[in-house]
């Protein structure tokens, strides 16, 4: 572990809590790092300034005018110039080449378009597409080995891509997110919290936190919402305008009984009047919603492998309950309906979710990036490590 201060540059895309799981692993990271007496400095484009974390901030500047690419582009190129000197690690949650430390968050594109089955002419075509070719191209050089640098994957199944795409070679340790433990939530302070929301007080309320909830099972959720009686609810948090045209096309039953809440940094709230978690995502590298979930004393219903990391961490019917499909919205709502029978089954999976944050405690992934920093200086210094 480093021994003295260190100066870090943290580069991120977004800053703050509410713009994903990924961007509130860097939030929480941070934290623990500059608590620590760590000197972080952060370099995005944004930072929520509804963050409670506050922290040095440079900003990078990439003009909308440019397509999605080049402006991925640009950025990796201004990170890479703003953060040269003066800092003894570059932490990176982006695609580019400016981190010592290259945290990947997502499907590796090299697995996306080179790895996974698609149709031939797709694949002919993607290597024809300076859009692709610029993303491959970021990320070889962002994994590309070189002394003082190392790639970690956020989840057992990104370093399996990542082991997939570029071979066993490409060594990158698993640090998955961590998880603050949250105070217990009593009866009354759920209905306290329910009021002052402006959400019914009575009935079994399912959440799902996304910044993209159509990604993360939305569609499902709502066709089990119909299986169910009445007395089920379903509050989203994070809804878009895809989020709401979904449910304006689900029955009447369904929809009244569906609330819809927008992108909010504040979501401790609505964690606090839940009654229950729901992640049948479609895409979810690891997962931190249903994390955070169980630290607040939620029950937690969510996809398998591939689909959702965080799958690996649990045990099934022990710490959550796993669908076998995301789409298999008759298991969600068989699932939804055992809870709400079984005060048996709800106690053991909040008994197991106890050994599951334990395993996911905030101090401890710190602990090992500051251990992986200090291999990389002593690699610079020419020690062994």
């Amino acid at each position: 572990m480093a021994e003295s201060p260190l100066s870090i540059a943290f580069v991120v895309d977004r800053f703050g809590n509410r713009y994903g799981g990924a961007e509130a692993y860097g939030v929480a990271l941070m934290r623990e790092l500059a608590a620590a007496g760590h000197r972080v400095t952060v370099f995005a484009r944004e930072y929520d300034p509804a963050c409670d974390l506050k922290l040095p901030f440079r900003p990078i500047a990439v003009g909308r005018r440019w397509p999605s690419w080049i402006r991925v582009w640009l950025f990796a190129r201004r990170a890479a110039r703003a953060t040269r000197p003066g800092f003894d690690i570059v932490h990176s949650h982006m695609n580019g080449w400016c981190g010592d430390v290259e945290v990947v968050h997502v499907t590796p594109v090299r697995y996306r378009w080179r790895v996974q089955p698609m149709p031939g002419l797709r694949r002919w075509l993607s290597r024809l597409s300076p859009r692709v070719r610029t993303y491959l191209g970021l990320e070889a050089r962002r994994v590309a080995p070189r002394p003082g640098h190392r790639v970690v994957a956020v989840s057992q199944l990104i370093a399996h891509q990542l082991a997939q795409a570029y071979g066993p070679a490409l060594d990158a340790p698993v640090i998955a997110p961590g998880v603050a433990q949250a105070e217990p939530v009593s009866a009354e302070r759920r209905r306290r919290t329910r009021a002052g929301l402006g959400l019914p007080a009575e009935g079994t309320l399912c959440l799902l936190v996304a910044r993209n909830p159509m990604r993360k099972g939305l569609p499902t959720v709502l066709r089990a919402l119909a299986e169910l009686p009445d007395d089920v609810l379903l509050l989203v948090v994070g809804a878009n305008a895809a989020s709401r045209e979904c449910v304006a096309r689900a029955p009447e039953s369904v929809r009244r009984r569906t609330h819809l809440v927008a992108e909010t940094s504040q979501v401790e709230p609505y964690y606090q009047a839940a009654d229950l978690y729901v992640h049948p995502t479609l895409n979810d590298s690891f997962g931190m919603a249903p994390l955070e979930a169980m630290s607040f004393g939620l029950p937690v219903i969510l996809s398998p492998a591939p689909w959702c990391g965080f799958a690996q961490y649990v045990r099934p019917g022990a710490e959550a309950l796993v669908l076998s499909h995301p789409e298999r919205a008759d298991e969600l709502a068989q699932a939804i309906g055992r809870l709400r029978a079984d005060a048996d089954l709800r106690e053991r999976l909040l008994a197991g979710a106890q050994d599951v944050l334990a395993r996911h405690a905030w101090p401890e992934v710190a602990r090992r990036y500051l251990d992986l920093y200090a291999d990389i200086l002593r690699e610079r210094a020419g020690a062994p490590s």
